[in-house]
Parts: structure tokens; C-alpha cells; sequence
């Protein structure tokens, strides 16, 4: 079973931030199904990453 971690992502275009867990994919960054942000925004994201 793969660890899972907490993911952070706050959008620099509106401040919205959103709060996830992911898995760490195999191809490298980490998959929480999260595919943009309210405001369309879906390149200008910060993403913080901590285990669990």
C-alpha cells in the first residue's frame, strides 16, 4: 500500500485553497484528482506537499 500525503493547493489567480490527499505517482507529483480551480485557473498553482 502506497503512503498517502497532504496536499495543499492554493490557486495565485483568486486565493482559493483547497486541501487533499494524494498518493505519490509512479511518473513523479502526486494524484488527488484535483483539475483546476473554481476560477478556470489550472497552471498558476502553488502545491505544498507533507506525508500523513
Amino acid at each position: 500500500m502506497k503512503q498517502r500525503f497532504r496536499v495543499v493547493i492554493r490557486c495565485s489567480k483568486c486565493g482559493e485553497k483547497y486541501i487533499l490527499r494524494g498518493r505519490k505517482k509512479d511518473s513523479g507529483g502526486y494524484e488527488t484528482g484535483f483539475i483546476r480551480c473554481v476560477c478556470g485557473n489550472e497552471a498558476n498553482l502553488k502545491v505544498d506537499v507533507t506525508p500523513e
